[in-house]
């Protein structure tokens, strides 16, 4: 079945012991799954999208785990079962202030590391509407940085818009090494998503978001640029337009995921061929949303998001 949207990435088990609780002394821990490319096909699939996952996971009780929880919120997970045993996870302390939330990774030779592309279904890839991948997978080992250019190659070939969010991790490689392998896939990137702090200190560039969005779109040809900038909300730029998005007031229970949230509503709305400001507009209020459930999935309804937007307005085009 051809799916509209389709994403590509490592999905890693969420374990949390409970807010004011520190790691070291848990005794319990909240468990749930999360991963960029899964997170922005539930958010998608939850608005409407038909979507499929592409990943590759231990053929276990824990792999099983992670394409249930998928399923659950509508995608299609098409996974390629590896004997690995390893299953990624990552533990997170959530933080007060003065404290600052903390992450520890625990993903090293994950079953996904080895996943090549005659392991994926690469003709889901061709059909497609959307192919959406980020920055996280190419960073996790050199096969999956092979694995990913062949499928934004696949998918650029056979027409279907190609959507890449550099999401930089500093826990899994250097701002050098990471320009490196992003700018050696812009080649095959229709629409890019990045955070303007990743733009400044990943790519190297300077300026406001409009001069970094305009730089970029010169250099490498993309056919939109989204630059996010947290509080201050997101910035679009198409056809020489420029679409300015605020952020929306919400009360954060918890951010992570956020990103991703608002990736896959923009995205949903881009299939459903609604303009870039309404796009954008959308995906503002669904990260808004987000902030406010915890985990990492925007677990939300297309009439809770079209709420948001009534009472807080849309952008403007300039």
């Amino acid at each position: 079945m051809t799916a509209e949207l389709v994403t590509f990435g490592e999905t890693m088990l969420r374990l949390s012991p409970p807010a004011g609780e520190r790691l070291e002394t848990a005794t319990e821990l909240d468990f749930r799954t999360a991963g960029a490319e899964s997170n922005v096909a539930i958010a998608a699939a939850r608005l409407g999208v038909d979507a499929c996952w592409l990943s590759m996971l231990p053929d276990s009780a824990l792999g099983r785990r992670v394409t249930n929880e998928v399923q659950k919120h509508g995608v299609d997970p098409r996974v390629a079962w590896s004997v690995s045993s390893r299953q990624g996870a990552y533990y997170i302390e959530q933080g007060a202030k003065p404290r600052p939330t903390t992450v520890i990774y625990d993903r090293a030779d994950a079953a996904i590391t080895t996943a090549e592309p005659g392991d994926l279904d690469r003709d889901a890839v061709r059909e497609a509407e959307v192919f959406y991948t980020s920055g996280i997978t190419p960073a996790l080992s050199e096969t999956l940085e092979a694995t990913t250019a062949k499928l934004l190659a696949d998918a650029r070939a056979a027409g279907t818009t190609t959507a890449f969010d550099l999401n930089y991790r500093a826990k899994l490689w250097s701002p050098a090494d990471a320009r490196t392998t992003y700018e050696s896939l812009f080649c095959d990137v229709d629409l890019l998503i990045a955070a303007e702090r990743d733009i400044r200190n990943v790519l190297g560039r300077a300026g406001d978001a409009r001069v970094l969005a305009t730089g970029l779109a010169d250099d490498f040809d993309f056919e939109t640029v989204v630059v996010t900038r947290g509080d201050e909300g997101a910035l679009a730029l198409h056809d020489g337009t420029v679409y300015d998005q605020p952020a929306f007031e919400t009360e954060t229970v918890d951010a992570i995921g956020t990103g991703d949230a608002f990736v896959g509503a923009y995205l949903s709305r881009h299939i459903a061929g609604d303009s870039v400001g309404d796009a954008l507009a959308s995906a503002a209020a669904t990260a808004a949303l987000k902030r406010t459930i915890k985990g990492d999935l925007a677990v939300v309804t297309p009439e809770e998001v079209e709420r948001v937007l009534e009472n807080e307005g849309r952008g403007i085009a300039r």
